[in-house]
């Protein structure tokens, strides 16, 4: 079990829909937050709705050379027990012509940034604190016409079960969710291309109560038939 009361999490991608749904339900479960994301506006506007559970806002983008390192002194001297990565964006169109601009920002924001955020947040962790990263079913099942999308997720995935095994010693869980196709309005707003017709997506407030359980419950592994 992780004890969420009174425990200071870092939340990176908070003002998205899933991300502020989870956000949300760790401050119900007494838990305080430190709030990152690309828009200042948002961020105010998910702190002022979360009231004295929010500490810290650390407004920065991923997808920018600065953009982690802005996260880390957001948080730099603190006790960190835990560290939830929901932020991502998305591109859909044939592998063959996904342009640069393209591949750099789904690299960048889904994981590379993310890894170079870990890598100076990780070492701070204490025993019994968490990183739960919010990964894709497309980690699992890579979909033609989101090639691109799908590796960065792949990769994020592979990432986190490395990291698991790295971090056990340090007494840190790592939890990889891979939620399906969820009602986040993410595939109405990509870098490039245009969604395909999707089936219904799962209900983000259910997707996110599910990940705060799997937090709570110690798992390390959250694939989409889960959910």
């Amino acid at each position: 079990m992780t004890e969420l009361k009174d425990s200071h999490v870092l939340v990176v991608g908070a003002t998205g829909v899933l991300g502020s749904a989870v956000c949300r339900r760790l401050a119900a479960q007494g838990a305080r937050l430190t709030l990152s994301g690309r828009s200042t506006e948002k961020l105010a506007t998910l702190a002022d709705e979360l009231g004295g559970a929010v500490v810290g806002q650390a407004t920065a983008d991923l997808g920018k050379p600065t953009g982690p390192q802005e996260i880390v002194a957001a948080v730099e001297g603190n006790r960190v027990d835990g560290v939830v990565f929901a932020a991502g964006v998305v591109a859909f169109g044939p592998a063959v012509e996904v342009d640069d601009d393209t591949l750099d920002e789904l690299l960048l924001v889904n994981l590379l940034g993310y890894m170079r955020l870990m890598r100076e947040v990780a070492p701070m962790l204490p025993k019994g604190s968490f990183v739960a990263q919010i990964s894709a079913v497309v980690a699992e099942s890579p979909t033609a016409g989101m090639a691109a999308y799908s590796a960065t997720k792949a990769g994020l995935s592979a990432y986190g079960k490395a990291l698991t095994l790295e971090l056990r010693r340090q007494g840190v869980t790592v939890l990889d969710a891979r939620p399906p196709h969820t009602e986040t309005g993410l595939a109405s707003r990509p870098i490039a291309g245009q969604a395909p017709k999707l089936p219904q997506g799962k209900d983000p407030e259910a997707v996110a109560e599910r990940i705060v359980t799997a937090i709570r419950d110690g798992e390390r592994d959250l694939p989409s038939s889960a959910f």
